[in-house]
């Protein structure tokens, strides 16, 4: 009978330490989107990691080509947005967490303006460091078709 209840209590202890990590994961992308639609450039940077990269899937010309983006460079030109201008609308597909690191697929439908634009997917790969989560990676897909409108 012992053994059942310490079992138990290892099981729910792992459970909600597994919520909690995911709900910490969760709250560090939903402030990066908060920060994009209050053109808060501060804020944003504060998900990232140091050496963070960001990505993005384009096809030119018919090719398939991976654009990189400086981190810093996106912040300078969130701030130069008005407020509510970059609106980023995303679900929480999955998460996965392994220690430090966790993986999150999002899809999304972004409008600029109110309007919308174009839809994809987002992947991040965030460490944590110092015990609080950081987006270390995020490269995602952009298309004005096929896309989820709400």
């Amino acid at each position: 009978m012992k053994i059942s209840l310490s079992l138990l209590f290892v099981a729910f202890s792992f459970s909600a330490y597994s919520q909690s990590a995911e709900d910490s994961v969760k709250q560090v992308v939903k402030n990066l989107f908060a920060a994009m639609k209050e053109s808060d450039s501060e804020k944003m940077l504060s998900t990232f990691a140091d050496s963070a990269i960001l990505q993005t899937i384009a096809v030119q010309q018919g090719k398939v080509v991976v654009k990189t983006d400086a981190v810093s460079a996106f912040a300078s030109s969130l701030q130069r947005l008005p407020k509510g201008a970059a609106d980023e609308r995303i679900t929480f597909k999955s998460i996965n967490i392994d220690g430090d690191l966790a993986s999150v697929w999002t899809p999304y439908q972004f409008y600029y303006n109110g309007k919308f634009s174009h839809c994809g997917v987002n992947s991040f790969q965030l460490v944590r460091i110092s015990g609080q989560w950081k987006i270390q990676y995020i490269i995602d897909t952009r298309r004005k078709t096929n896309c989820k409108e709400d």
